[in-house]
């Protein structure tokens, strides 16, 4: 049977239009404008349609199509006590994702097509979301072995996130052999040699939390020297990732090989992507929800410690820039769940696929910095386009997504753009539950969410 959406604001990267919506099973059939407001309105439209029909009033709210995430942990396998596929899954639909891509670093690290493929099929039994399992660039981490990348298949992404390839030799090896089989070389840029120097400084930051007490006369001055010990850690944290962002824009420039640069959250490191991209590089980057709505500079930011960490004010309005110039290509929230206890050991990251739409709406589009299309643009039709997911050659002849247009794959998500709400984390779906975004009021709510035609939430 088919289904028509009607009584709805139907909203992609390209339209913004009062209309309804008409899918066939799996797939978007015909998309019409026009006032549709009532049940009786939309069913003029069944003449045409000359089929029985199910009607949702989608009650004047906002379809969009679902988001794509190029940015997730779900630390499956392997991590089960921190996110497994099915608490995984659960955020993602409430956050209204239909798509997203999954980091390596599990337990073992994903180092093959076959177990890549593995967890897909897994991840694909549950009928909620379609999940791309990336493989990391060196041989489970190991910082020198390429020798794998020789015998992927299907594989469109390889990262080795959590981490750098620690040597440009070795980048450069594995972006010869990626740059020969269009593999996307995903790129956590970080200067690994200075990366101790950061961890002793959040040690010392961590042994004094763990001692501090308020009630004492000399709090203030423990205050400030934890203070003082993150943002050492955040100035080598910036500097590490300036430097390695230069790197591997060179290494991807000398081999003409695709890349795309995780969570910037530097100003020197989003203004080197723009000139790469002037330059004509075949080069893409996105920003996360965290990076672009928090700077260290608000009360007891530097404390929710994240790779990279909350930045200054300067950099995130270099990322809010980057946002309205295109220079940025995607926002993915890099959900990173922890248990408490390895927060409290300063584990870095945090949950962001159930606010991730809420706090884009609220700090770009409800400030009026960027209008809602672009919004979809950010977080769908364009992470769709860069991971081949936008045409008919991709997925096994799977129908494209990304957009609202006829013939494409029926994955949706209704919200309310109106509704406020107060960020409970324990109230998520995710495991995840210490989040930099706790007690805040966002706008914007995601009411429902389809995938392949099909109310997963």
């Amino acid at each position: 049977m088919k289904t028509l959406f009607y009584n709805a604001r139907l909203v992609d990267s390209e339209i913004d239009t009062n209309g309804a919506l008409l899918i066939d099973d799996d797939v978007i059939v015909s998309v019409y404008t026009g006032n549709f407001s009532t049940e009786q309105k939309a069913k003029v439209l069944q003449k045409d349609i000359a089929d029985e029909l199910a009607f949702i009033d989608c009650e004047g709210k906002t379809l969009m199509p679902s988001f794509i995430d190029m940015h997730v942990h779900f630390r499956y396998p392997g991590q089960t006590e921190k996110e497994d596929l099915e608490s995984g899954l659960n955020a993602a639909v409430a956050g209204g994702f239909g798509t997203l891509v999954l980091m390596p670093n599990t337990k073992p690290v994903v180092s093959s097509s076959e177990l890549a493929h593995s967890i897909e099929e897994e991840a694909e039994s549950y009928g909620k979301a379609s999940i791309i399992q990336t493989v990391s660039i060196t041989k489970n981490f190991s910082g020198t072995d390429t020798s794998h990348l020789d015998n992927l298949d299907r594989i469109p992404i390889v990262t080795e996130d959590g981490f750098d390839v620690p040597t440009a030799n070795v980048m450069l090896e594995a972006m010869e052999k990626c740059a020969s089989s269009g593999i996307i070389v995903n790129c956590h840029c970080e200067d690994m040699t200075l990366t101790p120097l950061a961890k002793k400084c959040r040690n010392a930051a961590l042994s004094l939390i763990e001692k501090y007490d308020e009630t004492r006369e000399d709090a203030k001055i423990v205050a400030a020297q934890i203070d003082a010990y993150l943002e050492e850690a955040n100035m080598i944290l910036s500097l590490s990732e300036d430097i390695a962002t230069l790197r591997n824009i060179e290494i991807a420039y000398a081999t003409n090989c695709p890349v795309h640069i995780s969570h910037v959250s530097t100003k020197n490191s989003i203004e080197a992507i723009r000139r790469a991209k002037q330059n004509g590089m075949n080069i893409t980057c996105e920003i996360t929800p965290h990076h672009f709505s928090l700077d260290c500079d608000k009360p007891n930011m530097l404390r929710y410690l994240v790779n990279p960490p909350i930045r200054t004010k300067k950099d995130r309005a270099a990322l809010l820039k980057a946002l309205t110039d295109g220079t940025c290509d995607v926002i993915s929230t890099d959900h990173a769940p922890h248990t408490l206890a390895d927060k409290v050991a300063g584990a870095p990251g945090f949950p962001g696929l159930e606010t991730s739409f809420a706090v884009a709406h609220t700090e770009l589009v409800q400030t009026g910095f960027l209008p809602l299309t672009k919004l979809s643009e950010l977080m769908s039709a364009k992470p769709a386009q860069i991971l081949g997911l936008d045409n008919f050659s991709a997925n096994d002849l799977t129908p494209p997504r990304g957009k609202l247009r006829k013939h494409f794959l029926a994955n949706l998500v209704l919200v309310d753009l109106h509704e406020t709400w107060i960020v409970d984390s324990t109230k998520f779906k995710t495991k995840g539950k210490v989040c930099p975004f706790e007690g805040k009021q966002l706008f914007g709510k995601v009411c429902s969410t389809y995938y392949m035609g099909k109310k997963v939430y």
